[in-house]
């Protein structure tokens, strides 16, 4: 049997659509379960009421699924046209995977940094939590809630950022493919076809 007629039809944008909602969503809940053992009330108290439990395990498992698949698939889908669309070259789920991880490492790094900047900012007076959730929080928590409320914003901000620029690199990328005559590498093992 034939490449062609082995492959599902699309099959390769699907792929790279759930990979991209599958890495937010695991980004999601190992970025919640640091977050919400940081400060729990940033969950429990200044978001809404998601599941009945205080555990920061449970908590971070909920939030870091639901706050993150919507966002894989919002960037998910403008990446796979940009690897499948047209008669360019195309990039394989299996290409972008090295992409969409360092991308990941960026968020990760960036949201470590914004939270600990978040922290020191908010323990040492200089920028105070929000006058509303000063009076709901308790006082030992403020400077910790800071931290989470940069941390994410951080995760958010550069996820999105990141995402775009992606994008627009993996069509960047297509492009100097089919000046140049380049095509993805051959599989090594004979078995094995790419998802072109």
């Amino acid at each position: 049997m034939d490449k062609a007629r082995r492959e599902i039809p699309g099959g390769a944008f699907v792929l790279i659509v759930m990979l991209s909602v599958v890495a937010a969503v695991v980004y999601g809940v190992l970025h919640d379960q640091v977050t919400a053992r940081v400060c729990i009330e940033y969950f429990t108290i200044t978001h809404p009421h998601l599941v009945d439990s205080e555990s920061p395990t449970v908590v971070g498992l909920a939030w870091g699924v639901v706050a993150t698949w919507w966002m894989g698939l919002f960037l998910g889908v403008p990446l796979a046209l940009s690897a499948r669309l047209g008669s360019a070259p195309k990039r394989s789920p299996r290409r972008m995977i090295k992409a969409i991880a360092i991308l990941l490492v960026v968020m990760g790094v960036s949201a470590l940094a914004s939270g600990i900047a978040g922290y020191w900012l908010s323990a040492s007076g200089r920028v105070p939590i929000f006058q509303d959730l000063g009076e709901i929080l308790p006082d030992d928590r403020h400077d910790r809630w800071m931290a989470d409320w940069w941390a994410h914003n951080a995760s958010y901000l550069v996820g999105f950022f990141g995402g775009i620029t992606l994008t627009a690199l993996t069509i960047v990328g297509r492009w100097r493919d089919r000046r140049t005559g380049s095509v993805s590498p051959k599989p090594q093992n004979p078995r094995e076809t790419p998802q072109e």
